[in-house]
């Protein structure tokens, strides 16, 4: 006798998501149930395409499904849909982006560390999963979008609403002040003039409907993070270091700046974490793990590590981030992973503030 609709319903209440520690029909992950014969069809509907538990969540699924009388089979079929911001958070600013679902800033205490190399291939991986995604070059002083996407002589095109079109290459919609200027010309500009070229980037941009929008920030603690911060919604930031203490003791002034400017960091990046000979053989360059025990100590989640690989260097000097992804198996498995508990920590972010209680205040 198969089971009914109901009694596999009361089953996958039992089923939590590993990370929000609540059942997957509160959180609106099943859709539809279907029972024949013995066999039950479970449709999940994911908060991410590139969900990092997928494979714990079908294995609880299907284990707790399995265990009522009668079920012979047991089928997951999933969809995604990018958990947005809970209508408190939209209403709480003035969105001036509202089809953007989220947007992430990748930060660094200091230059040198990758952090434009991170925020390409991390929104390239997330359109990877098939997420919507788009790039800004935030980096006004030094935009390096240009080289790293490979735009080469590709210029932006205008709207009739005086609208940038942004450039859709490598599965992204990007741009950059880069393809605003002369290539050779310093922007020497002050902070007024920078709040206006940020402004214009993020204002002005036709972004459309994006489910993560990535902005690569310039190094330190200066005026466009404080723009950013009183202009854009953020969902939260990324703070991208190398293992050796120069860079972590930045990296903290960097998290301590997300902090003030009550931007929630979603975690650290260890980038050149680790160099790989011809031989196989690793070497610590800088010290590994350095930035991860920094992570730690500031209660910030670690996203992942980065090795210091030619391929990278090689792709992106040829502006070919796809090529990390197609090329060598370590480095796609490295970024891939970066990605995804990316999107996990937001989603998490997502769910936890949708669920979150109101507070009460009695006098």
């Amino acid at each position: 006798m198969s089971p009914t609709k109901d009694q596999v319903w009361e089953r996958l209440r039992q089923v939590h998501d590993p990370e929000l520690h609540r059942d997957i029909v509160t959180l609106n992950m099943v859709k539809t149930v279907a029972v024949c014969e013995g066999v039950v069809r479970v449709a999940i509907e994911l908060t991410t395409p590139a969900c990092p538990l997928k494979d714990q969540i079908l294995k609880d699924v299907r284990a707790a499904v399995a265990e009522l009388p009668g079920v012979r089979e047991v089928n997951v079929d999933f969809t995604a849909n990018v958990a947005a911001m809970s209508p408190q958070q939209r209403a709480s600013k003035n969105n001036p982006l509202p089809q953007v679902k989220h947007i992430v800033a990748v930060g660094a205490g200091k230059g040198g560390v990758g952090k434009s190399t991170i925020a390409v291939n991390l929104a390239v991986g997330l359109a990877r999963t098939g997420a919507k995604a788009g790039l800004m070059d935030g980096d006004i002083y030094g935009p390096s979008l240009p080289t790293l996407l490979g735009l080469g002589e590709l210029a932006p095109r205008i709207t009739g609403g005086n609208m940038i079109v942004p450039f859709e290459v490598h599965g992204i919609k990007a741009m950059t002040i880069g393809k605003l200027v002369d290539p050779d010309k310093p922007l020497i500009w002050r902070g007024p003039m920078a709040h206006g070229a940020f402004r214009q980037l993020a204002m002005q941009t036709d972004w459309g409907a994006l489910d993560y929008l990535i902005i690569d920030l310039p190094p330190g603690t200066g005026d466009v993070p404080l723009t950013m911060s009183q202009l854009l919604p953020l969902t939260g930031a990324v703070v991208v270091c190398t293992p050796q203490k120069v860079a972590q003791d930045d990296a903290r002034r960097a998290i301590g700046m997300f902090r003030q400017l009550d931007i929630d960091v979603l975690g650290v990046v260890e980038n050149m974490s680790y160099f790989i000979a011809d031989d196989g053989k690793e070497y610590d360059i800088f010290g590994r793990g350095g930035a991860e025990m920094m992570a730690q100590e500031m209660g910030v989640p670690f996203l992942g590590a980065v090795p210091i690989n030619m391929a990278l260097r090689a792709n992106s000097d040829q502006g070919d981030p796809t090529a990390n992804f197609t090329g060598d198996p370590k480095l796609a498995s490295e970024l891939e992973s970066l990605v995804r508990n990316l999107a996990g920590r937001i989603s998490v972010h997502a769910l936890s503030s949708a669920f979150q209680q109101p507070t009460i205040s009695i006098s």
